[in-house]
């Protein structure tokens, strides 16, 4: 079977499926779930799966609502990824739900012609990119071992080929001092909402020494309970991003100084605990990024490259996903051009006929980059050969740090 005709099936087994994705697509939106409790979701694209007659595992790798489907021979692998948590409040004002429908479309279309093809596909439901870390969860337990590359699509307020990952890790600063009467005894205590405020302070300060691109942000979570009482206790949680895992690595102890500064300012002790999981920059595949503009072409969009004005900015755990095996992560419109995501304009558009198109457009779009690996000239050793020229570039350190921790 040669790459056209391949695309041309592929595009009927999406289409025979339309009523079906988009079903699965608005009971996710209807049923928002948070990290690693997506329950309803992981149950509902599961069991579409199972009908559909490929082999599914539940509760994957030991994370409760991760599943692998997999169909298809020995032959190129290729992993099409699924997200599918909401955001706590928001609902699904990231889209999650069209990702997790778009590329159960893709997955299904290409389980229908793997054997023919002479390749395999799985489909990997993956919890928790809102902070939880769920794709590093699974990279880290051999869910891509053996995989050739790994694809998914999102939606956002515009058609670009690619999102500006950043690398992100949470940390979180605990300011333990000692409690009196503000009143009759403030000599007695020692203030953490003091210390807490200094340390927050010590941030500010550092932010102008920092690079542009990196960017350092925090809330008070723990301040007190009366204000005549001394605070014996105070928490504050902070993002810290830059532009790569490895350039995170040195921003991070300069924060935590800043962190460390209130607390021996103020006679109180200090707990700096950074977040297990690191979300590292994305390392788009040039050569499947150029695949994806071309198929989304064919369909009508009109992919292009972020620009100042026009551009998303955020982290992924997609980012630790491109460091273990080729992978893309374009953005597919969604909702009215230059609706923000994390707003509730995009929660209403995702469940709206924007929302339906792109579940349609980036399930058939998947599916045909599965074709090109598959089946196109070329494309897999193309695409091989520049991962092993990135990984090269950012070095084993990087790789190890994004893939294992």
């Amino acid at each position: 079977m040669d790459v056209a005709e391949l695309k041309q099936r592929m595009q009927a087994e999406v289409e025979g499926r339309r009523d079906l994705l988009l079903d699965a697509s608005h009971r996710i939106h209807a049923h928002p779930e948070t990290n690693y409790e997506e329950h309803f979701a992981h149950d509902l694209l599961a069991g579409i799966l199972e009908e559909a007659g490929l082999d599914v595992v539940r509760r994957a790798y030991g994370v409760d609502t991760a599943f692998e489907a997999t169909a298809g021979v020995d032959g190129p692998t290729v992993a099409v990824l699924c997200e599918y948590d909401a955001l706590p409040g928001l609902g699904h004002a990231c889209g999650h739900n069209i990702i997790a429908a778009a590329g159960l479309g893709a997955g299904l279309a290409a389980a229908a012609l793997a054997r023919e093809a002479g390749g395999r596909v799985v489909v990997l439901g993956t919890p928790a990119e809102e902070g939880g870390g769920g794709k590093i969860a699974l990279v880290r337990a051999g869910a891509l071992e053996g995989v050739d590359a790994a694809l998914m699509v999102h939606p956002a307020g515009a058609e670009l080929t690619r999102m500006d990952v950043i690398a992100v890790q949470e940390v979180f600063a605990t300011y333990h001092g000692r409690s009196a009467h503000a009143a009759a005894a403030p000599h007695e205590g020692r203030n953490a909402l003091d210390a807490a405020v200094l340390g927050y302070t010590a941030v500010a300060a550092l932010r102008q020494h920092i690079r542009p691109t990196e960017r350092v942000h925090g809330i008070v979570t723990a301040g007190g309970d009366k204000p005549n009482i001394v605070p014996g206790r105070a928490r504050t949680e902070w993002m810290v991003r830059s532009d790569t895992i490895s350039s995170l690595a040195a921003l991070k102890p300069r924060v935590e100084a800043a962190l460390r500064s209130g607390a021996l300012a103020t006679g109180c002790d200090v707990d700096v605990e950074w977040k297990d999981v690191t979300y590292a920059d994305m390392l788009d595949s040039e050569v499947l990024v150029e695949r994806w503009a071309d198929n989304a072409r064919a369909l009508g969009r009109h992919p292009i490259e972020p620009a100042p004005d026009r551009r998303v900015v955020g982290s992924t755990d997609m980012g630790n996903v491109s460091y273990a095996v080729p992978a893309i992560h374009p953005m597919i419109q969604a909702a009215p051009d230059g609706t923000p995501i994390h707003t509730e304009d995009f929660e209403r558009a995702a469940a709206a006929a924007s929302g339906d198109q792109a579940v349609l457009d980036g399930a058939t779009a998947l599916a045909w980059t599965v074709a090109d690996l598959w089946a196109g000239d070329g494309v897999l050793e193309a695409v091989r050969h520049e991962f092993a020229a990135t990984l090269e570039r950012v070095g084993p350190e990087a790789r190890r740090s994004a893939t294992r921790g």
